[in-house]
């Protein structure tokens, strides 16, 4: 459970800033606009790195924290043994109540692991997953589609799959406010035999527990359904998750590099590149993953997001004003609460270890 909304003038972000592409100093960069937008933040990394972040008085604080774990082959193991480690004390400050939610980008291993020692699962939760808000073009209201889990864990059983239809279609629900969220299944067909054991017991579940009702079922989907606005949410396992993010990610990246290409390779492409300019602009924003701050870490007691390692400052301002207001707005609570009255929390304690999950 999420413990309970926080007041709105209590919100703190706790922030790791170790283990990203561009430097802690990036990360102190996306603190200070978000701090300017009036979030709270409790700053974890080596301050030495992070000597430009100005004073903003009382909105951020700075915690000495140079040990990074966040590029360990052993995550689970680093972060029990290190509890110096800047995401370990991140962690622990969500967990004792310090902060509301907790923002790191230096591994999603490294975050799950401090994630499920320090703030925990909730309570009927099977396993975490990571929920990915993809961008998808369009005129309003169009929505991004929610695809998880894309790396928390490499192998799901089907009840974990089943949970996370049910948790994705509560995130699409009270974050991106889809009313009644279409949820898919992921597979490499659109027929119910079509896909691995797992995912055909999955499809069977979801098919008998969903209708026409607050969720809509549709079945498996492909690939390509992803971004072609057949479902809400789209389930899968990390492993498969993963690896379809990172497949859109290089062809999206590939594609806006190819159009720059074409529009300066002649005098007429850069004449045209010119007028298509603002409209090439404004469709980059729209599928910049920046924009959604990165993935959220679902199935823990508090709210976590982890952003890409590469994010600059931008990206990292808006991970940390989407955790302050997931945290504000209770979204953990929200999306427990639709877990309980589906049916679809576990009754009984989970007995693994959190070392087992995070070390996947």
């Amino acid at each position: 459970m999420s413990g309970g909304s926080p007041r709105p003038d209590d919100v703190v972000v706790a922030v790791d800033a170790n283990g990203t592409d561009m430097g802690p100093a990036e990360v102190a960069a996306g603190v200070e606009i978000a701090a300017r937008r009036g979030v709270k933040v409790l700053l974890f990394g080596p301050a030495d790195e992070m000597k430009t972040l100005p004073s903003l008085g009382s909105c951020v604080e700075v915690i000495d924290a140079p040990v990074s774990v966040a590029k360990s082959p052993d995550p689970a193991r680093a972060v029990r043994s290190t509890p110096q480690a800047s995401i370990v004390q991140a962690a622990r400050a969500v967990g004792e109540g310090r902060a509301h939610a907790l923002v790191c980008a230096g591994g999603t291993g490294a975050a799950l692991a401090a994630g499920l020692f320090n703030v925990k699962r909730a309570r009927g939760i099977h396993r975490p997953a990571l929920a990915l808000p993809i961008p998808i073009p369009g005129p309003p209201p169009a929505h991004p589609v929610t695809l998880l889990d894309v790396g928390a864990s490499v192998q799901a059983r089907s009840e974990h799959l089943v949970q996370f239809a049910f948790m994705g279609a509560a995130f699409a629900k009270a974050v991106l406010g889809v009313e009644r969220p279409r949820v898919g299944l992921l597979s490499n067909g659109e027929e119910a035999e079509r896909g691995s054991e797992v995912v055909v017991q999955a499809g069977a579940v979801l098919a008998a527990r969903l209708g026409e009702g607050e969720l809509r079922w549709v079945g498996n989907v492909e690939g390509n359904d992803i971004v072609g606005g057949v479902a809400d949410v789209i389930v899968t396992d990390g492993f498969t998750g993963n690896i379809a993010l990172k497949l859109m990610e290089g062809v999206s990246q590939t594609m806006l590099g190819a159009v720059r290409d074409a529009a300066n390779a002649s005098l007429h492409g850069k004449l045209g590149g010119m007028l298509l300019r603002p409209s090439l602009r404004e469709f980059r924003e729209k599928i910049d993953p920046e924009g959604q701050g990165g993935a959220y870490l679902l199935g823990l007691r508090r709210l976590a997001v982890v952003p890409h390692g590469r994010f600059g400052r931008r990206g990292f301002a808006q991970a940390i004003v989407r955790a302050e207001r997931g945290a504000r707005e209770d979204v953990v609570g929200a999306t427990h609460a639709a877990l309980a009255d589906a049916g679809a929390l576990r009754s009984a304690p989970v007995s693994a270890d959190p070392a087992s999950l995070a070390g996947e």
